[in-house]
């Protein structure tokens, strides 16, 4: 944690405030992954992070604050995702292990916020603006950086072209990634093995960013 932290009645919280408030996030953060998210409660984060209600209310006015602390976090780290896409190479071989690259880094960062990104989709899907502009921000991180990069090698190539613009292109990448990334056991119960989704989707994502398929190993 950097930077200052403060109560929630203004004053500065000293490391040992910090830690403790960092533990209730920790805490909430594990809750959110085996409780739905409108059925925690402050004395259960309380009690799991060894302090109390009133402990909690020094840091946080309810849960929705502190589940919109680990949102903003997930938003922040989710910046590191354009280094996913930024002066990448997609010609041959090259570009094939960009394009694997990419959806590992991608499903990585969806397993490790598995549970705060589904949080933050539900809130966005019931049109809280909160979660929308966060999860913008979130997409953002590399739907924007992806988007420049197809409309470079559009300026560059002379074939491959298609009529959909990068930024739709870019949007329906990253929104399949994320889709299959929050779906795997409904995909597996379809038929799609976990081994198979990944090569699918490095081949999707070639074929969208470039229009071509992925160079041969």
């Amino acid at each position: 944690m950097t930077g200052q932290v403060t109560t929630v009645d203004g004053r500065v919280a000293g490391r040992r405030g910090q830690a403790t408030r960092q533990k209730l996030l920790d805490c909430l953060g594990r809750m959110l992954g085996a409780s739905p998210y409108r059925d925690v409660k402050v004395i259960d984060v309380a009690r799991k992070a060894g302090t109390s209600p009133a402990t909690f209310y020094q840091y946080f006015p309810d849960v929705e604050a502190a589940v919109l602390e680990l949102a903003e976090t997930t938003a922040r780290e989710s910046a590191a995702l354009s280094e996913l896409v930024t002066g990448r190479s997609w010609a041959g071989r090259a570009g094939r292990q960009t394009a694997e690259e990419l959806v590992d880094g991608f499903l990585a960062f969806w397993r490790k916020h598995d549970a705060i990104l589904r949080v933050i989709d539900l809130g966005a899907a019931e049109g809280d603006r909160r979660f929308v502009r966060i999860r913008t921000r979130v997409q953002g991180a590399i739907v924007k950086p992806l988007a420049d990069t197809i409309d470079e090698l559009r300026s560059r190539s002379r074939g491959g072209e298609t009529d959909a613009s990068p930024a739709a292109l870019a949007g329906s990448l990253v929104t399949m990634l994320a889709a299959v990334s929050a779906q795997p056991k409904s995909l597996q119960a379809l038929g799609a093995k976990q081994a198979d989704l990944k090569p699918a989707l490095t081949s999707l994502v070639h074929l969208g960013v470039t229009g071509r398929r992925p160079a041969a190993k």
